[in-house]
């Protein structure tokens, strides 16, 4: 018995889309409920072999992290209790390669310096950053 004959290009194409996949743990730090679970559709729309995880808060993240050790968080700057700079800032301490964006309203030059000096990489405006500028700073992580 001989072994299925997949044509070449049909071969190809199934080897560059695994490729493609990006296996990457994802947590969501956001305590509206309704833009954490939208974010978090579109991005496993996007990148369906992504495994995200969700917060609420600093002190949920806090207990989360340890279990679940994720590569990237994608954290408001606004949340109750401490707020994302505080909390990145003590992530980094304890987690130091793992990749922080912020997620804010707020568009102000001295929020994006302080997002910097607490630690972050990435700084997105909620209402104006695209997708493409978070599955670049994903794929650019999984690279």
């Amino acid at each position: 018995m001989g072994g299925v004959n997949f044509p070449v290009a049909l071969k190809k194409s199934v080897f560059r889309n695994r490729k493609k996949k990006i296996h990457m743990r994802i947590m969501l730090v956001e305590d509206n409920d309704i833009f954490r679970e939208t974010f978090k559709e579109e991005l496993l729309g996007r990148l369906p072999s992504m495994i995200v995880k969700e917060a609420a808060n600093g002190e949920e993240v806090i207990q989360k992290l340890n279990g679940f050790a994720p590569q990237i968080i994608f954290m408001d700057l606004n949340l109750p209790g401490e707020n994302g700079f505080q909390l990145t800032q003590k992530i980094k301490a304890q987690f130091p390669n793992v990749r922080i964006a912020l997620l804010t309203s707020f568009d102000f030059p001295e929020c994006r310096q302080a997002a910097v000096q607490y630690g972050a990489e990435r700084y997105f405006v909620k209402d104006s950053f695209s997708w493409d500028e978070i599955e670049e700073f994903i794929k650019g992580h999984s690279a």
